[in-house]
């Protein structure tokens, strides 16, 4: 597997105006995509042609069938499915031997759960929003050729996850939850405040609130210490 930190010998930077690649952006929030073009998308600069973006599964879907791109950056929280409903509904693309898209999940979450669950959908690496324009570049040329990225500390849940034979334990509890109410939780249980959390998840305030409630209501809990300590002990923080 490979460390998007790590210098790529074969496709140095100096040689970043000779390569190049397509490239669909796939995330529910407009500003973040918008962003993101900003940073990679000087194709001359980068070699990274953006050829389409899309907000949900659906657009996902189609954007993704009518471009035929090289790399998807994929978003694990979407509207309509997830991440893991575009890697469904595109595995055929996937599969294509002569011309395969392949997809790099781009998310905020660094859950073992999302991870594994978007590289057993097909996926090939991992890097959370936290990496800089130039690996990002980096990691999408990897993808391109044919590697696995992945950031490290995400490297060791699919490792992990790959190497056990056995089928990890239904958590009744946690099933209850949207994969959006699971961000918040485990984002209140390190201590985030409100505030930040909206501003991580690119939400609101209220929102963040009303993803609380429904958290505690569905948990049978009472407040975010009780909260916390519920994810501790499953080892979601």
């Amino acid at each position: 597997m490979s460390d998007p930190t790590e210098a790529n010998t074969e496709t140095g930077g100096d040689s970043a105006g000779k390569r190049h690649v397509r490239v669909v952006l796939v995330d529910d929030h407009r500003m973040f995509r918008t962003g993101v073009q900003a940073e990679i998308g000087r194709t001359e600069e980068t070699g990274v042609e953006v050829v389409g973006e899309a907000a949900d599964v659906d657009q996902a879907v189609t954007v993704i069938t009518a471009t035929r791109p090289e790399v998807v950056l994929l978003d694990v929280h979407l509207p309509g499915g997830g991440g893991v409903e575009v890697l469904r509904r595109c595995a055929a693309l996937t599969a294509d031997t002569e011309q395969p898209v392949r997809f790099l999940a781009l998310s905020v979450s660094d859950a073992a759960e999302d991870v594994i669950g978007v590289i057993r959908g097909g996926a090939r690496g991992y890097v959370t929003k936290t990496i800089t324009g130039a690996d990002l570049v980096d990691s999408i040329f990897r993808v391109q050729e044919g590697d696995a990225v992945f950031s490290p500390r995400l490297a060791g849940f699919v490792l992990d996850a790959f190497a056990s034979t056995d089928a990890p334990p239904v958590d009744e509890d946690l099933d209850r939850l949207t994969q959006r109410e699971r961000e918040v939780l485990r984002l209140i249980a390190r201590g985030y405040a409100y505030k930040e959390i909206a501003k991580q998840l690119f939400i609101s305030v209220k929102t963040v609130e009303s993803h609380v409630s429904a958290v505690l209501r569905k948990l049978q809990l009472s407040n975010r210490h009780e909260l916390t300590r519920w994810a501790t002990a499953r080892r979601l923080v």
